[in-house]
């Protein structure tokens, strides 16, 4: 059912039944969510541009997911004693929920949070199935092979647009950087590494680290059975999913001695 996903190079893992709940009773809706996954392309100067946060292409996924049905939705469940409620209630804020004829699944996009996003995300599933609201969890994140090959990727780019310091990437959006910031970056040039080398480790272990969300930090709290018993599905970003088209170069302006 995913062999699309798996042969894009997307990481993929089901827990609980996950893949036969999904095949029988949302076909139509995993397709949906499987071809916006696949269109998904993020360009490197987007990811830089964010600061980490999220790229406007991951906002772009978000905005079909939600035109294809995918909506936002807050659930509230309180307990009532003959009608009258006791206020203990719970409330659960989901970013997408799919509602269809044989059920509802929950979907959560953790492009870039603190991993325990994870266990906050798993512990809602894990309730929410308990009590018949959802019938399946669904989690994306980055990869295991984006997150090893982010820093490559984005040195890469910077390499081939041919930036050297800071200012092409301001004028791109990019936040302005902290002094913590550009000493490393200043430290590292000094030391021999080009701009390109130096601002792609800083800013990659800076920004997308080993404590924010991604393939490892989800996969650990699976095989410890966080969410359990609640059908799952993963779904790890590929690294070809983000793209390292170097910028246009800018016409140089015309010589007043030209003819």
């Amino acid at each position: 059912m995913f062999d699309a996903l798996r042969q894009a190079g997307f990481d993929i893992m089901v827990r609980n039944h996950a893949e036969a709940i999904l095949s029988v009773d949302f076909p139509n809706e995993t397709k949906e969510l499987t071809e916006a996954l696949l269109r998904v392309s993020i360009p490197a100067q987007e990811l830089i541009a964010s600061g980490g946060g999220e790229a406007k292409s991951t906002q772009r996924l978000r905005r079909e997911l939600d035109q294809a049905g995918w909506r936002k939705h807050h659930f509230r469940i309180q307990t009532t004693l003959d009608g009258i409620p006791l206020g203990d209630g719970t409330s659960h804020e989901i970013d997408h929920i799919r509602r269809a004829p044989a059920g509802t699944l929950a979907l959560e996009i953790e492009w870039n949070n603190k991993d325990p996003f994870f266990d906050r995300d798993l512990e809602n599933f894990q309730r929410l199935h308990a009590q018949g609201i959802i019938s399946a969890g669904i989690i994306v994140t980055r990869g295991s092979d984006l997150q090893a090959t982010m820093t490559a990727r984005i040195e890469d780019f910077l390499r081939r647009s041919g930036i050297e310091d800071e200012t092409p990437l301001t004028a791109l959006g990019m936040k302005d950087r902290t002094a913590r910031q550009r000493d490393f970056v200043a430290r590292a040039m000094a030391s021999g590494a080009d701009f390109a080398a130096a601002f792609a480790r800083f800013f990659v272990s800076d920004k997308f680290g080993p404590a924010t969300t991604h393939w490892a930090k989800l996969a650990d709290r699976i095989h410890r059975g966080v969410g359990n018993p609640c059908p799952l599905l993963l779904i790890g970003l590929p690294s070809t999913a983000i793209s390292g088209d170097p910028l246009p170069e800018t016409p140089s302006a015309p010589s007043l001695f030209d003819e």
